[in-house]
């Protein structure tokens, strides 16, 4: 039996703000969180690129030291937000202890600034600094630290799911849980990613000629998704999620819809694992509409994948112009905070969520001059006031992985 999931809390801490107050301000003043890359003293007089979309604000945390003691700085961010979203939910203690709430979470690759240490320590000639490994490094570091963390820190004993799958992480994370409610497996989860500031993400992108290095000294002009000056991506850090929620079950309890998943797929190349694929990219959002059972121009808008790379944005806009034509606006929301990498999918899904409550669309920054091969979409170039009710987020990661959510609004 197939079952209706709500959207009933979400929290983000983004490079352009914490909260929906700040992250919609920035939105609509076009304010960037592209900041120059901070020195590490090892990687960064070796790195082209010199930017990041930074989270520079404090962010009080208040967790208890039983808690930290197996947490990296991107388990901090995965049990803020998930931390907000069970306060803001209302759901019960009993509930959340029950087995009928899980997670679906994780990062990129969980901690590197924990492997890091790990691994200097590793080569270190002096063996007596092996000591300064902690037994709990690991569990700081792994893959799905993220999901883990939150389960322990909130006792949460349901399902866990921890898709890493680079820039497709956190948009999966929300598909499978999205599958998960949908076909009763669980009641609600937690969904979504998180990824920290280390610049040996920004090092294996530049070492593949990907990153942004032509505005290093005027960072807020980068990345420019669809522009013809555009010059690559640029790394970013933050966390993000959403508790989604089965239909009946939230209005049983009075629970404020703030939207619904109707639609999600997910495939793959079966190619080339850096390359993006034309063929790929259009079966999926092609699927994903089937999934939602809504035609194209129902669609009021997508979020872009949009990282600012010369041949994926003109390979994605082919592949929106295919499926959909010009109909839906389309924006490009890396181009505030660069590329969050694992959290990017559940950001922009967030975001677009903010956009369609406030009823206006935010445009895509530093689309100054449109790219001739991704000139057919309609780019919104400007703050745009208008009521939507129907969006699209898509995200495609290395390895050649493909997603596309689409949400509504939530209003009957």
């Amino acid at each position: 039996m197939e079952r209706r999931v709500v959207i009933t809390a979400c929290s983000a801490i983004t490079p352009i703000g914490y909260g929906k107050d700040d992250i919609v301000e920035s939105l609509r003043k076009g304010k960037s969180g592209v900041k120059p890359l901070r020195d590490d003293g090892l990687l960064t007089e070796r790195i082209h690129s010199k930017v990041f979309g930074t989270v520079d604000y404090p962010i009080e945390y208040g967790f208890a030291r039983k808690d930290t003691k197996t947490m990296g700085p991107v388990a901090y961010y995965a049990c803020k937000v998930a931390g907000d979203v069970l306060a803001e939910s209302g759901l019960s203690q009993e509930f959340i202890r029950s087995g009928r709430l899980g997670v679906s979470f994780s990062s990129t690759h969980g901690s590197p600034t924990i492997q890091r240490n790990i691994y200097k320590t590793f080569f270190n000639k002096d063996k007596s600094k092996f000591s300064s490994i902690g037994a709990v490094d690991y569990l700081k570091s792994m893959v799905h630290t993220t999901a883990v963390n939150i389960t322990r820190m909130f006792g949460i004993t349901g399902r866990v799911v921890a898709s890493s799958t680079a820039c497709t992480t956190s948009s999966q994370s929300i598909g499978f849980a999205y599958e998960m409610v949908k076909f009763g497996m669980q009641d609600a989860m937690i969904a979504g990613g998180a990824d920290e500031y280390d610049t040996t993400t920004v090092a294996v992108f530049d070492n593949l000629l990907a990153c942004s290095v032509d505005y290093n000294d005027t960072p807020e002009r980068t990345p420019r998704p669809f522009d013809s000056n555009r010059d690559g991506l640029v790394v970013g850090e933050g966390g993000a999620a959403v508790l989604l929620e089965e239909y009946e079950h939230a209005r049983a309890r009075g629970a404020t819809i703030l939207g619904e998943v109707i639609g999600f797929a997910c495939n793959n190349n079966g190619g080339d694992l850096i390359l993006p694929n034309l063929d790929g990219i259009t079966a999926t959002l092609q699927l994903a509409l089937d999934a939602a059972k809504i035609q194209p121009d129902d669609v009021d808008f997508i979020s872009a994948h949009a990282t600012a790379t010369k041949m994926g944005d003109v390979i994605e806009s082919q592949a929106i112009n295919e499926v959909y034509g010009n109909k839906p606006r389309v924006i490009g929301l890396k181009s505030y905070m660069g590329h969050t990498m694992g959290t990017c999918g559940a950001i922009e899904l967030i975001l677009s969520l903010y956009m369609m409550e406030q009823g206006f669309l935010a445009p895509t920054l530093n689309l100054e001059d449109v790219d001739e091969r991704c000139a057919m979409l309609r780019h919104v170039r400007e703050v745009t006031e208008i009521g939507t009710s129907t969006a699209a987020i898509q995200n495609f990661a290395f390895g050649g992985v493909n997603t596309c959510l689409i949400i509504t609004d939530g209003r009957e």
